[in-house]
């Protein structure tokens, strides 16, 4: 079996330097090409240098048409905008796609959905072999604890990321509203401040902070009558979702045309 050739877009980001990394270590995979915004200042820089390895002679870019020739997938944590015109792209090209990138509204989600019928991609907010699993576990436990357990989500980020809540937070968000089978877009309380008055049944709410170099934190609170539970991950190092995309680049590589999760990779859909 060949390897899979992967690009990865947002190759000048934190996320895209990793994966770099990642690629360059692990069997079965190898880098086909390194994608960045037009007007990134990095264009044209070897891709292995900016990921602080040996140069692999794989310049930085911006045609994805180019780059797609020789790839069977790409690996996207970029910027919403960017996202949506690489899909097509994508699609078009007959490349795995897996996505994580944050800050995508319901259109772009709704533009992404679009294209799964013809195309293999992969979407999460989170690729961490870790943070999956606590999905899973907080849609189970919201689905088994009493409705007078209020859940609130609490994350924490380095001070550069710029959309809150995260996309892990909207992620365990979805799973709690799932156990509750609610949808979490009437259920969400954001942005509490001032006088709000009581908390409103049902709700789950969610609290972002960001400072210093933090990769992510995040922690599930099921608050009821005199006790509390708490499910929590903590993120050392943003290389820690690498191994989790790998393995979703890996899975989906000739599966047929359709939108999957982390949960389809890991086989977490029966917890």
């Amino acid at each position: 079996m060949t390897d899979m050739r992967l690009i990865v877009a947002g190759a000048g980001g934190r996320m895209g330097r990793a994966l770099t990394r990642a690629i360059a270590d692990t069997p079965g995979v190898v880098l086909a090409g390194a994608l960045v915004s037009p007007s990134s200042a990095r264009l044209g820089e070897d891709a292995g240098v900016l990921a602080g390895l040996p140069a692999n002679g794989l310049a930085l870019s911006a045609d994805l048409r180019t780059l797609s020739v020789e790839a069977d997938g790409i690996l996207d944590f970029s910027v919403p905008s960017a996202t949506i015109a690489n899909v097509a792209i994508a699609a078009e090209r007959g490349l795995v796609h897996v996505i994580g990138t944050t800050g995508l509204s319901t259109s772009d989600d709704a533009v992404i959905e679009s294209f799964a019928s013809r195309a293999v991609i992969v979407k999460s907010g989170n690729m961490s072999l870790g943070v999956n699993p606590l999905a899973a576990l907080v849609k189970r436990v919201a689905q088994s604890l009493d409705p007078s357990f209020d859940i609130e989500i609490l994350e924490l980020h380095h001070k550069s990321k710029i959309d809150a809540p995260s996309g892990t937070a909207l992620m365990l968000g979805e799973a709690a509203a799932a156990g509750r089978k609610l949808k979490l877009d009437g259920q969400s309380a954001r942005g509490r401040d001032g006088l709000t008055g009581v908390r409103k049944a049902g709700d789950i709410g969610f609290a972002s902070l960001r400072g210093g170099t933090a990769a992510g934190d995040h922690s599930v609170i099921c608050a009821g009558p005199s006790e509390r539970l708490t499910l929590s991950h903590l993120a050392e190092d943003r290389a820690l979702f690498a191994p989790g995309v790998r393995k979703a680049a890996l899975w989906a590589h000739g599966r047929k045309p359709g939108l999957y999760t982390m949960a389809d990779v890991l086989g977490l859909d029966a917890i």
